[in-house]
């Protein structure tokens, strides 16, 4: 079995595993980051989403020999301790239901928020639009990003 040296949430990871292994289930079973979450296993709900070099990716359609030498980042890794404005600003906001779907959401809304400080509506709506939330929270994922972008959960 291949040997995978992997840079997942600023530490150097080593695993064994198939090459056709997906990065989602490397992260989650090899290596115990279960916040990135399973969905629908195609890439269309976005629960599995992380960071490749700071851009969001399904992690589901991400084979392991893709990700060498590249900066993975989880949920988990997106701050130590939670206090990464898009986390903080999804609490504030009151954002979770069932939670199944937010951590693919706020790692989509921070890529979103390194490329635009203050996005609009319809670029908060574009970023967002591959995610599925059950719960419909889609007004308070939208308050949450702007009040992460420092506009204070209003627009």
């Amino acid at each position: 079995m291949p040997r995978y040296s992997l840079m997942v949430n600023s530490r150097r990871r080593e695993l064994e595993a198939h090459a056709d292994m997906p990065l989602l289930w490397a992260l989650r079973d090899r290596l115990g980051l279960t916040g990135t979450k399973y969905g629908c296993g195609v890439g269309i709900c976005g629960a599995c989403t992380v960071l490749l070099d700071g851009e969001p990716v399904r992690s589901c359609q991400v084979a392991l020999p893709d990700v060498g030498g590249r900066r993975v980042t989880t949920i988990e890794g997106l701050s130590r301790d939670g206090t990464h404005p898009c986390q903080r600003a999804w609490l504030e906001e009151d954002v979770a239901q069932c939670g199944y779907c937010q951590p693919g959401m706020i790692l989509e809304a921070a890529a979103l928020l390194s490329k635009k400080s203050n996005p609009s509506d319809a670029d908060v709506d574009e970023a967002l639009a591959g995610h599925v939330c059950r719960c419909g929270t889609w007004q308070r994922v939208r308050r949450a990003v702007y009040r992460a972008a420092g506009g204070g959960g209003a627009r």
